[in-house]
């Protein structure tokens, strides 16, 4: 193993060798990593825009040009935890929802049994309930969430398991501790209101993007650790929490979102928190030709890495 975990092929030009998330050792054992960043395939569960099937290898390409050291934190997440590439879930059908969110489950919950944390690029965001039911069937957890929807829909086009209604599924399932959840970002016109709905009746912190802004970022985080406390919690980061503007590449588009650096400085918010595992999702790289919306994901998966990495270090110390 710590032969495998050899990153001196970081330093190497970034345009050659095969390509991992932030160019880590490629792995198939979660043993003795604190971190397994994986890939998700899949997009099953959406209603209209795909190709966030094609998110996790995009991400991946486009994770080459981050660098080891954050400019602001000095954190280097490979001197705190042993992280690796597991690659990706393997799904064995993919035109069946529920036998593919199997497969997610059975894939994670090798990791957790590991007690190895997860990092994972999706993939469309019904991929965050599969992961929950691995990593959170002992208790339910706490979870950040940063997205322009609060995708807590009952079902969509018939489906009750799509990437509109997994956190109704994770509260009604126990994985989802309501009242240690928040929501960020939320925002857009739909044709219903039951999903914002469900988030505020069931205890959710809601913040529309209005509010956020009116708030402003700093007053957002102090609430954040405020709410979670020392609660186990999951980030969960939609890309469409981004204004199009910036990301375009992905199902959902949504105008008036975050910037980048909004984003940036929430994710770098949550330092000191108990985190678990978090997620990139909803990256559809069809949708940008560019590569833009694919290196913002990389980019916010690193902040989650750092944040990740952080914590782990300090529970470390604690014990």
């Amino acid at each position: 193993m710590e032969k495998e975990l050899d990153y001196n092929s970081r330093l190497s030009p970034r345009y050659t060798g095969i390509t991992t998330f932030m160019r880590t050792p490629l792995v198939h054992d979660p043993t003795n990593l604190n971190i397994a960043l994986i890939g998700v395939p899949f997009d099953g569960g959406v209603e209209n825009r795909p190709g966030q099937r094609h998110g996790p290898r995009e991400i991946r390409n486009m994770s080459t040009m981050i660098r080891s050291i954050h400019h602001v934190t000095r954190t280097n997440p490979y001197e705190l935890c042993r992280i690796a590439d597991m690659g990706d879930v393997p799904i064995s059908c993919a035109f069946d929802l529920k036998k593919s969110h199997a497969n997610i489950t059975d894939f994670y919950r090798n990791i957790h049994e590991a007690d190895t944390l997860p990092l994972s690029a999706g993939g469309d965001h019904s991929i965050t309930l599969p992961i929950l039911r691995a990593i959170a069937a002992d208790k339910p957890i706490g979870m950040v969430q940063i997205d322009a929807h609060t995708d807590t829909c009952d079902e969509e086009l018939g489906s009750r398991f799509t990437h509109g209604t997994p956190f109704r599924r994770a509260v009604e399932e126990g994985l989802l501790d309501p009242t240690h959840t928040v929501q960020i970002g939320i925002r857009g016109a739909q044709n219903s209101a039951e999903g914002w709905t469900f988030s505020l009746e069931s205890g959710m912190r809601v913040v529309f993007i209005e509010e956020f802004y009116k708030l402003g970022v700093e007053k957002v985080i102090t609430e954040v650790q405020d709410m979670m406390g020392d609660n186990q919690t999951y980030v969960s980061f939609d890309i469409d929490s981004l204004d199009p503007a910036f990301a375009p590449g992905t199902g959902t588009p949504e105008v008036g979102g975050l910037t980048p650096i909004e984003a940036q400085i929430l994710l770098r918010g949550l330092r000191g928190l108990n985190l678990i595992g978090g997620d990139v999702v909803e990256v559809s790289p069809p949708f940008d030709p560019s590569g833009n919306t694919a290196l913002v994901g990389a980019t916010m998966m690193f902040e989650i890495l750092c944040v990740l990495a952080e914590a782990i270090a300090q529970r470390k110390i604690t014990k």
